[in-house]
């Protein structure tokens, strides 16, 4: 049973459609079933996927803010995510 191999281009997927797709390659590399050359064009979609699963994660990391709060709980400011 043959899969699509056209797959969208990865700066147009979400970081879980880019997950499930590059878990699927990996699926299909560990299986030994696939020709060299295929293998090869797996692998370079494979890199191209993780990249941009790599780059969201990246741009989340960036996001989040660390919240400080006062004695009583109150929120007094926030500090970019890894500012210690």
């Amino acid at each position: 049973m043959a899969e699509d191999m056209s797959t969208p281009d990865p700066s147009t997927l979400s970081f879980e459609d880019a997950l499930r797709a590059l878990e699927q390659i990996v699926r299909r590399l560990e299986s030994g079933d696939v020709p060299l050359d295929e293998s090869i064009a797996l692998y370079a979609q494979g890199e191209e996927l993780r990249k941009r699963c790599a780059d969201r994660l990246q741009a989340a990391e960036a996001r989040i803010a660390k919240l400080t709060v006062d004695a009583n709980g109150a929120v007094t400011g926030a500090q970019p995510f890894g500012a210690d």
